[in-house]
């Protein structure tokens, strides 16, 4: 792919918008041949081709697969042997997925190709909005972007989270001036690695410029809601640094403090009393519209996992400015956009661009599992153009940096055409249970942690009769709760007995330590998700959960207990049943 033609920006990224995807077809088979041919000689994709080029051998003996199957090229790569492993191009760096939590993270490979791509995606978005938005050129955008901890490969590649790996590129560090993408933060203030610092400044120049702000945003709903919470926490000395035109001495980092003087020119009283004034309020129903009266929508994922989070940004903004979703992205790849903003977030639908990767989808039965969940025969996976709309697949993408025919774990379900592209409402990750932040637990990682926490209960003559769980986002940061029911199994206990706080509290800490590395990088490291909470209830409340359940129309013969519980009667039920809450003492160990 040329990479002067992603450059294009407003009516010139429309008219190519339109052009690839009308043409979907023919790009999506000319991106597969171009994968071919660059990729075909590669140790990985040449062991099912044998020497071929030709497109026909690749659907036919290339298989489908999971990351546990690629994982130890990818990881011989990592150890210093040469990208033809996998790609016809030198793999520049590995991403980090947020894509499991079990055990180390996964690594995906990128070449320097796959940041025009993904600049390409970026320079789409705006003008699109302003379809709907005019005059987005006339203020600022007010985004809180972070950078997360990475490391190095032992070859010395760089191994961190794809949004990271942006944020620091040269797209983005020297980027042309834009009045579309004028943001009120520095770029010191978004690349310090210490994350209150970046906080904090990055909240101290969007309340400086609060008159010029037109958007407000993060990529995901919960580092949004998590600022928020920071502002409550610090309000008082942001008017204090408002007020006097001094930066606070937390602030550290020499580069930052240089930045944020040259956003401060000068003390402002006046300002510094229109913010307090705000932030005193009895409730902060509203906050966002008072401090930033100028917004006209909140950008942020609010799909999937991040649902959870639109009746607290709606509290926030009081329902009166909209919440857009405007992009779908992995760090395997990019995905695509969406066409109708403007849309309510759980009527959101992504329009799958072309010429990101060359896409394929496994249908799903019931919009739950493939119909074999180990192996997936070639001859049943769809292309991109012939999905149906109404059906359930799960993605599947071949990659310019060497991923084939590679399960990304989404689901999906089809919606419609954008001209011959499809767009998909995206449902779930596949067995993910608990997700607060960018950590995706499944019910066999959750199994795994409680059966090594409740061992802890055996030396105490007490039995976990049974256990679900619960993603609470009511705090903030949100956290992992578990529903325990616990049975004394000596007959000299008394039933009612009251439990020992300490062996509750090092169970909650025995769950964290078992959950994967994802998780715990959120909890200690980022401060993302609050500490895990054990509820116990009395007993003979998961009998009473399963007599709702099935009075709700379940099957006493299929009964399972549901391993996680959304809000609704379920959960109200567990809630007024519970004899105590205990929560972990310390943050879980985590190593870069």
């Amino acid at each position: 792919m040329d990479g002067k033609k992603l450059e294009y920006k407003g009516e010139d990224a429309l008219r190519q918008l339109e052009k690839l995807t009308i043409k979907a077809k023919e790009v999506q088979e000319s991106i597969l041949e171009e994968i071919i041919t660059r990729n075909g000689a590669s140790e990985y994709l040449n062991k099912y081709m044998q020497g071929s080029m030709d497109v026909s051998t690749f659907k036919t003996r290339v298989p489908v697969i999971r990351y546990e199957e690629i994982q130890p090229y990818i990881q011989r790569i990592a150890n210093g042997e040469d990208s033809s492993i996998l790609s016809g191009h030198q793999i520049t760096e590995m991403l980090i997925s947020s894509g499991t939590s079990c055990g180390q993270p996964r690594m995906m490979p990128s070449i320097e190709e796959d940041l025009d791509r993904r600049t390409y995606l970026y320079n789409l978005i705006m003008p699109i909005m302003n379809q709907y938005i005019p005059n987005l050129d006339k203020g600022k955008a007010m985004y809180l972007l972070f950078i997360k901890a990475e490391k190095q490969t032992p070859s010395g590649l760089a191994a961190r989270p794809v949004l990271t790996s942006y944020y620091k590129s040269s797209h983005f560090r020297s980027r042309t001036h834009d009045p579309f993408n004028d943001y009120t933060s520095p770029n010191e203030a978004i690349l310090c690695p210490d994350r209150d610092q970046s906080m904090y400044c990055q909240l101290l120049a969007g309340l400086v410029q609060r008159q010029c702000v037109l958007r407000l945003g993060a990529v995901f709903a919960s580092a949004l809601l998590r600022s928020i919470s920071f502002l409550e926490r610090n309000w008082i000395d942001l008017c204090r640094d408002i007020r006097n035109g001094h930066l606070n001495k937390s602030i550290i980092d020499p580069s930052l403090r240089a930045a944020m003087l040259n956003t401060m020119t000068s003390p402002d009283p006046q300002l510094a009393d229109e913010i307090e004034a705000i932030c005193r309020l009895r409730t902060w129903k509203g906050i966002l519209c008072q401090l930033w009266p100028r917004v006209k929508y909140i950008e942020a994922v609010l799909t999937g996992s991040m649902a959870q989070y639109i009746p607290a940004l709606e509290f926030y903004s009081a329902g009166k400015i909209p919440l857009v979703c405007t992009m779908y992205a992995s760090s395997e790849c990019y995905f695509g956009v969406n066409m109708n903003p403007l849309c309510y977030p759980t009527d959101v639908s992504y329009t799958l661009l072309p010429n990101m990767a060359y896409f394929e989808f496994i249908p799903l039965e019931n919009g739950l599992q493939p119909s074999s969940e180990e192996q997936v025969e070639q001859d049943k996976l769809v292309s991109l153009v012939d999905v149906k709309p109404g059906c359930y697949y799960e993605l599947v993408v071949t990659t310019f940096s060497g991923l084939c025919r590679y399960r990304v774990g989404d689901v999906l379900q089809a919606t419609g055409f954008y001209n011959y592209a499809p767009q998909f409402k995206f449902i779930c990750r596949r067995n993910v249970v608990l997700s607060i932040d960018t950590d995706k637990t499944n019910e066999e990682e959750l199994h795994k942690s409680v059966t090594a926490s409740k061992k802890l209960l055996e030396a105490f003559d007490q039995l976990l009769v049974e256990y679900t769980s619960y993603a609470d986002t009511s705090t903030i940061p949100g956290h992992y709760v578990l529903f325990w029911e616990i049975t004394n199994t000596s007959t000299k206990l008394n039933l009612a007995t009251p439990l020992r706080a300490e062996l509750l509290q090092e169970c909650c800490q025995a769950l964290e330590e078992s959950l994967g590395y994802v998780y715990r990088r959120c909890r200690s490291h980022e401060k993302s998700i609050g500490p895990l909470e054990i509820r116990v209830v009395k007993e003979g409340t998961f009998e009473a959960l399963m007599d709702l359940l099935i009075s709700q129309g379940g099957s006493i013969n299929q009964y399972k207990t549901p391993r996680y519980i959304e809000p609704g009667q379920a959960l109200e039920l567990l809630n007024s049943r519970v004899r105590d809450c205990f929560f972990s003492f310390r943050d879980p160990t985590w190593n870069l």
